[in-house]
């Protein structure tokens, strides 16, 4: 970039073009939610028919189209940004450099040189030293000699020439610098010219969004950074605190760390995370696209020791060695997110409320904590904390679950608003009798628990606090206890099911007031007595013991995992408890502690 151009160059143009792909990125925004939280639901709960089925899933091609749109058109705004920022900061030297030099009777020259004039004390030829020209030097080393040679010029006037025309060599430099950085990156985000968005083309998208974030590393670095590891009230300040420009370029440039944020409000985090999840979702599909198909000769016989053996064959080997893991991590993974997606498409359903996708990864296990409809408004809310082997490939059935919470507990609520919320954010133990007996995973996962907690308490926007709920399943449960017994669990009532032992040995020390611990263990559920050995507290006590002092609601399911059938007396039983009406839970009848003297 040469000088007439960057004293030509108005950075506040970008920044004006960035204010409308911003404002083009929220109406597509907007547009989603409404066909995918209005159009659509009120199709699906009027239209019935072959007609209406192929307009919502019409219609949801839209939605998807806008939501790329307005991730595109976020890149776009938060690129021009950062470059208005950068070649700014450039301008703002030239400037400088250029009253400067107009204030000390210098020449700017129209290639950057300047011209100095005669000047200093007569030599002794009796004459004053002469003007010249510099031009400037962009590289350190040679302006520090330049810099020392002037020292001893007799011809002040060169000393200061030279200073500003190094000034506007570097200013030069710069907006050459952020030129030739950001116009590659523009011109990649645009679409390709067809009207469905593809898996390649969210691929694509996270692709850009690296890019951009790569590339605006500068910009994003003086932005108000997020707090390091603050608490959800720290987050939530910070949050607050930004512009909407600034909060745009996080949610663009970063939508992984917003997400992630506890204490930030649910829609930013639903907003981010989606971002995310779409373009996961379109790179894995992608990379999967392009690993071979397995071997159909996946088996093959041999004979040993006299005996038949079904081993896999060398070329099944070969491909799995090859792409066998990444191959299935990949389709469990998609499992999982093709069961988020499924909840997304259900809104409606039966009064259903719109997800909230909370927080998302499709690292290792995987994390997902989906919500039926807005914690930050909810009169009450319920979290649910699945137990051993909960990974991302098998979420759909925690989500199933409080979906069925969310039914029951709007039907007893009397009008106020429920939101239920899946919360798979801990790294479960993956076996039952390899991993499931050891208690740091619950420890390990306690901190993020409690910090999630905060964070809808810290978020919550509605005109009183809402009422709390934990419901735990399983191992899940001991977490819950883990969280209680290392610190303070922000809630008002805890609901366990088929609890192995909660790590304390009485309902008073689970961080509720007295009361408002629930526990439901069903005929068939071995997994109480199994756990006693390794998760109860003193003496060997669970929440299902009388002494623990726990609330025994009424089972009518039978093992461990039907506490949230529909239609249950178990399932209404939670739903009761969430709403705020324990008074009306159906308890087991007490032992009489003076039965054995009768």
């Amino acid at each position: 970039m040469d000088l007439a151009t960057l004293k030509a160059l108005k950075p506040t143009e970008y920044s004006e073009a960035a204010d409308g792909y911003r404002s083009t990125s929220d109406m597509a925004s907007a547009a989603k939610d409404r066909i995918e939280n209005q159009i659509v639901v009120a199709m699906r709960n009027s239209l019935k028919g072959e007609a209406a089925t192929a307009a919502i899933k019409e219609l949801g091609e839209l939605g998807k189209n806008f939501h790329y749109i307005q991730v595109e058109c976020g890149l776009v705004s938060t690129a021009l940004e950062a470059f208005s920022y950068e070649v700014g900061a450039a301008k703002r030297k030239l400037d400088a450099a250029l009253d400067g030099a107009q204030a000390a009777n210098l020449t700017v020259n129209a290639d950057g040189s300047i011209t100095y004039p005669a000047g200093g004390e007569k030599g002794e030829d009796g004459k004053i030293p002469d003007g010249g020209t510099v031009g400037g030097l962009t590289d350190g080393t040679a302006a520090a000699i330049g810099r020392q040679s002037a020292n001893v010029d007799p011809n002040p006037n060169h000393r200061l020439a030279q200073d500003y025309a190094d000034q506007i060599a570097a200013a030069l430099k710069e907006a050459t610098e952020a030129d030739e950085k950001w116009a590659p990156k523009l011109l990649a985000l645009k679409a390709d010219d067809d009207l469905t968005v593809s898996d390649s083309d969210w691929s694509d998208a996270s692709s850009d969004t690296s890019g951009v974030r790569d590339a605006g590393k500068k910009y994003l670095d003086s932005l108000p950074q997020p707090p390091k590891d603050g608490l959800p009230k720290d987050n939530a300040e910070w949050w607050n605190g930004l512009s909407p420009e600034e909060q745009a370029a996080w949610i663009s440039m970063r939508p992984d760390a917003v997400g992630a944020l506890d204490g930030v409000p649910a829609t930013v985090r639903d907003e981010a995370n989606r971002i995310v999840f779409d373009e996961t979702r379109g790179a894995m599909r992608t990379e999967l696209n392009s690993i071979p198909s397995p071997p159909l000769n996946e088996w093959t016989y041999i004979t040993a020791g006299g005996y038949p053996s079904k081993v896999h064959t060398d070329e099944w080997m070969e491909w799995y060695n090859k792409y066998g893991e990444r191959y299935d991590h990949l389709n469990k993974s998609l499992k999982g997110v093709n069961a988020i997606q499924k909840r997304f498409d259900s809104t409606g359903t039966n009064g259903l409320p719109e997800a909230y996708l909370l927080g998302f990864s499709a690292d290792k296990d995987g994390r997902a904590i989906v919500a039926n409809g807005n914690p930050d408004t909810a009169d009450h809310t319920a979290v649910y904390v699945p137990g051993t082997t909960a990974d991302l490939e098998g979420v759909e059935g925690d989500i199933n679950r409080m979906v069925n919470v969310w039914h029951a507990a709007d039907g007893k609520s009397g009008g106020d608003s429920v939101s239920t919320i899946t919360w798979l954010g801990y790294d479960a133990p993956d076996d039952v009798v390899k991993d499931a007996p050891f208690e740091h995973y619950a420890y390990d996962g306690a901190p993020a628990f409690r910090n999630f907690m905060d964070g809808l308490d810290a978020s919550h926007s509605g005109a009183s606090p809402s009422h709390t709920t934990v419901i735990a399943h399983s191992y899940g449960t001991t977490l819950v206890g883990a969280a209680a017994e290392t610190g303070h669990l922000n809630a008002d009532d805890v609901v366990l099911a088929g609890s192995p032992g909660v790590k304390v040995s009485s309902a008073e020390e689970m961080d509720v007031p007295k009361g408002h611990v629930w526990n439901e263990e069903a005929e068939g559920d071995v997994v109480p007595d199994i756990g006693r050995l390794g998760h109860s507290g003193r003496d060997f006590v669970i929440p299902s013991d009388p002494e623990f002092g726990a609330n025994q609601m009424t089972t009518d399911t039978e093992g461990h995992s039907g506490y949230w059938d529909t239609g249950k007396q178990s399932l209404l039983n939670q739903a009761l408890v969430v709403v705020g009406k324990g008074d009306d839970v159906a308890l087991k009848p007490q032992p009489d502690p003076w039965a054995h003297v009768k």
